[in-house]
């Protein structure tokens, strides 16, 4: 059965991974994005797919982010029975040269990853939502590993780690208070390979039992289990997708 699913972030780095997938798959799939030229650059990829891909233009940015969101969605039609919450911003991932992350910052980063989605996600629960899957980290279940860096303090930002901690627990609240017509899941995923150089590798692979990083194609099986019929009774779970990092 066809869907129509939301993806927040859909022309990053996750988001195109899984925007190209699912209409791909024949879904019609309605995706955010900060830029023309993103989103251009993804219809371009997928202009020849069976699915329909159908941007909307938001850096959610402002209190009213969440309403011009919903309204672009109700102009499109139909709504979404499922919403994919990946949207992120690098920019809040600063860190000041003291190591120190500026309060602006980690409220900016708790937007994207809590206030913005449980905005969203609350005006269209009363519409056709059928289901919600959040982009999560393990980096919201434990803390970093420092010796996994070059220089620690200057490489990873502290307000990433809350965030999507809180993000796992708005996974669960919402599981509750959106049951039983709704059914809400995270998946965690540990560093995937794209961004990072080949020391980097070396050490992540020696932290985890299965001696890889993820490749961008390893995030869709989760995420299409989870949108499936095949999870119809899962709710509230956070799925770690790690190699194993998180059980040491």
């Amino acid at each position: 059965m066809k869907k129509c699913i939301l993806i927040t972030g859909g022309t990053g780095k996750i988001g195109k991974t899984i925007s190209l997938h699912f209409a791909k798959e024949g879904h019609r799939v309605l995706f955010t994005s900060t830029t023309q030229d993103k989103v251009d650059d993804l219809l371009k990829v997928g202009r020849d797919l069976e699915g329909e891909l159908i941007p909307i233009i938001s850096a959610f940015e402002n209190d009213d982010s969440a309403s011009e969101v919903f309204k672009r969605i109700k102009a499109s039609g139909p709504f979404p029975s499922t919403i994919i919450h990946n949207a992120r911003s690098l920019s809040s991932l600063a860190i000041g040269d003291n190591g120190v992350s500026e309060r602006s910052n980690l409220l900016k980063e708790y937007d994207m990853a809590v206030a913005f989605p449980y905005q969203l996600t609350m005006k269209l629960r009363t519409q056709s939502l059928k289901n919600i899957v959040f982009v999560s980290s393990i980096y919201g279940m434990v803390a970093p590993t420092p010796s996994l860096y070059d220089k620690f303090e200057e490489s990873s930002p502290i307000q990433y780690g809350i965030a999507k901690s809180a993000q796992l627990h708005l996974t669960k609240e919402l599981a509750v208070r959106l049951a039983p017509e709704v059914r809400v899941n995270a998946v965690s995923y540990g560093g995937i390979m794209g961004r990072v150089d080949t020391e980097f590798q070396k050490r992540y692979k020696n932290l985890t039992p299965m001696q890889k990083m993820l490749d961008e194609k390893d995030v869709i099986g989760p995420i299409d289990f989870l949108v499936s019929d095949k999870s119809k009774d899962i709710t509230g779970q956070n799925i770690p997708v790690d190699g194993g990092w998180t059980i040491w």
